[in-house]
Parts: structure tokens; C-alpha cells; sequence
């Protein structure tokens, strides 16, 4: 049996609450889950010190029996201390795509031939 610990969401329409649970891998984001073992709350300030809950000594002992963390927890884990998060690093993100090549070189057409007409009527 695959464990995860991430997170379900609960609260009203556009007021997000979260708990931070171990469940089966299998079940649903918001269904069954084994144990609660936190919580976070994105309404709060960054800052907040009751933002992110988590009771150490069960995370610890279900990290100990297997259960891997999702992305966002393990963000949650790392600034706990409890999990190192591995940098990450995508040189591709900041490279335009074909599109916006598309439009660049059009738009440097563009520029470039009111000055090769003043050339011209220069000479």
C-alpha cells in the first residue's frame, strides 16, 4: 500500500482551508484518508505563525514508515527541517516560446524598414 501525505481541501467557495493528511495513494484528494497530522491556511499571512500546523512527532513516525509527501508538503517538511527538498532547476523556463519568436522577428522587421528607407533616401 502506497501512502502519500498531502493535502484535502475543505473550507467555503474561495476561502481554502487545508488539511495535511496521510492517505492511500489510491483514494480521492478529498475522501478517505488514515490520520490527520496537520494544517494550512492560505488566508493567513505569509508571515503567520499558525499558517502551517503540523505535529512533528507523527509526521516523523509516518515519514519512518514510508508515506512520501507531495510537493507542496514537502515545502511544508522542509521549512519544519524534517524533509530536505531538492533545488530545482529549469534553464528552459525563461526561453521564449515559438510564438513570441514569431512576433520578435516580426516586430524587428518591422523596425528595420523605416530605417533602410531613410538610408535609401539619403543616398
Amino acid at each position: 500500500m502506497s501512502l502519500k501525505i498531502r493535502l484535502t481541501r475543505g473550507g467555503a467557495k474561495k476561502r481554502p482551508y487545508y488539511r495535511i493528511v496521510v492517505a492511500d495513494a489510491r483514494s480521492p484528494r478529498d475522501g478517505r484518508f488514515i490520520e490527520k497530522i496537520g494544517s494550512y491556511d492560505p488566508m493567513k499571512p505569509k508571515d503567520a505563525a499558525d499558517r502551517v500546523v503540523l505535529d512533528l512527532e507523527k509526521v516523523q513516525a509516518w515519514l519512518a514508515k514510508g508515506a512520501q509527501p507531495t510537493d507542496r508538503v514537502l515545502r511544508f517538511l522542509d521549512a519544519a527541517g524534517l524533509a530536505k527538498r531538492p533545488a530545482r532547476n529549469n534553464p528552459k523556463k525563461a526561453v521564449p516560446g515559438e510564438k513570441a519568436k514569431e512576433r520578435a522577428e516580426k516586430k524587428a522587421e518591422k523596425a528595420a524598414a523605416p530605417a533602410a528607407e531613410e538610408a535609401a533616401a539619403e543616398a
